[in-house]
């Protein structure tokens, strides 16, 4: 390579022309993104930064440069937590006391989902301007698929992305980072390469390369339990995958292996799918003091069971699946499923089933947090139908729904069933 050749790029301010120089000729910014693929990479991964506390931080100035950390009480965990935070060990799903014992001196904030997916939906919005093919994967990052927009916007798609991160940082008030390849898997990667605020790029010709480098656990899907067992063969770099066969590792970890096989080569087929926006709806509670009491647990499983079902009426879809969550006194996690005989948006029905799969966990067990949650999601449209096993379906959707508009009107507690009522002590 010549050290005289010119890499193409641009200036991610002002969109300028990079040039050769360490600061954009135009308007003097450090902020040069210089690429050989920078014109020719349509797929893209962006990522809100520290969500959460970011717009905790926008909306109360006073926190800018305080640690802030957004989570549930000591016994809870950390939703996220600022970079400031970060830089004292603190990390999503940390419990909170060790959170707390790590970085003392920060603002703990409790999650106000509401605002969080408002903010999300606009954020979409910006996203869904430059092409149709968004696919959300959580509530602050999505895939994009900007191949033939060049035409449209008059701009590679590298540019048009760096236009969207300062218009979302202007009139949003957060910032984004962004990774662009040509598949969704290098895409992903590249976007946590150069976090906050980054934009970075894994070209066809250096994949390989890049990836060979890279441990194990780069890949999704290929958590601690996994690593373990790759680890047993030797196994702990994408260059130690490469020297193994297809048909090898699907021998031992079966439709894994050949996702194993083809990640490892840079090769991820998988469209873009517009509209695919979330795979499960669901509510979790950590509690104060352990529980026991098989009443008490399923009292306010029936609370988490109606914050499920409004989220699903609001989004107007259905679950067909079913999944309890439960956590017991010393960490231990227990997940269990039923799936129904047809979706679901009904807190009726879930509850129903949430609370047969409670009942054989609810034998004396300390739990510290309990969740239920709705899967295999459908529109509404082919839910909660009266049939020969359960004729007063339909009823009971009634009242539920009657429920639904008496609290819109007056409040979520304005009114609810028995089982939601806390005992109270004589």
């Amino acid at each position: 390579m010549s050290g005289d050749e010119l890499i193409p790029g641009f200036c991610r301010d002002c969109l300028g022309d990079a040039g050769k120089p360490l600061r954009c000729p135009q308007c003097g910014s450090p902020r040069l993104l210089r690429h050989r693929e920078v014109d020719d990479l349509a797929i893209a991964h962006i990522d809100c930064d520290a969500f959460y506390a970011a717009i905790e931080k926008r909306d109360n100035p006073a926190l800018k440069d305080r640690p802030v950390i957004i989570g549930g009480g000591k016994r809870g965990v950390v939703a996220t937590a600022c970079y400031v935070a970060r830089i004292h060990g603190v990390h999503s799903a940390m419990p909170m006391f060790k959170a707390l014992k790590a970085c003392p001196q920060a603002t703990v904030i409790k999650p106000d989902m509401k605002k969080y997916s408002e903010v999300g939906r606009e954020v979409k919005q910006m996203m869904l301007s430059l092409t149709p093919f968004v696919e959300s994967i959580s509530i602050d990052e999505a895939f994009l698929d900007l191949s033939g927009t060049e035409r449209l916007h008059k701009s590679p798609p590298s540019r048009i992305l760096a236009h969207l991160a300062t218009r979302i940082e202007d009139e949003i008030g957060i910032s984004v980072s962004i990774g662009l390849s040509y598949n969704k898997f290098l895409a992903k990667i590249a976007s946590d390469l150069d976090k906050p605020l980054g934009f970075s790029i894994i070209g066809k010709k250096e994949a390989r390369s890049f990836l060979k480098r890279q441990n194990v656990s780069i890949i999704w899907g290929v958590g601690a339990a996994l690593q373990r067992k790759l680890k047993s063969r030797g196994i702990t770099t994408i260059a130690d995958l490469l020297a193994h066969d297809q048909t090898s590792l699907m021998k031992h970890y079966g439709v894994m292996g050949k996702r194993l096989y083809e990640l490892a080569r840079a090769q991820d087929n998988r469209p873009i799918k517009p509209g695919s926006t979330m795979k499960s709806v669901s509510a979790e509670t950590t509690f104060n003091s352990n529980i026991h009491d098989a009443a008490e647990l399923e009292r306010i499983l029936w609370q988490l069971c109606e914050k499920v079902s409004a989220r699903a009426k609001a989004r107007n879809i259905a679950g067909r699946c079913a999944t309890l969550k439960l956590k017991t006194g010393d960490f231990k996690s227990r997940t269990r499923s039923r799936t129904l005989d047809q979706p679901t948006q009904l807190a009726d029905r879930l509850f129903d089933a949430a609370k047969a799969l409670l009942k054989p966990e609810a034998d004396g067990t300390a739990f510290r947090l309990i969740g239920i949650g709705f899967s295999q999601l459908q529109t509404n449209a082919q839910a909660d139908q009266a049939s020969l096993f359960d004729r007063d379906l339909n009823k009971r959707a009634d009242v539920e729904h009657a429920m639904d508009k008496i609290r819109g009107k007056f409040g979520a507690g304005s009114i609810d069933k028995g089982i939601g009522f806390k005992p109270v002590d004589r």
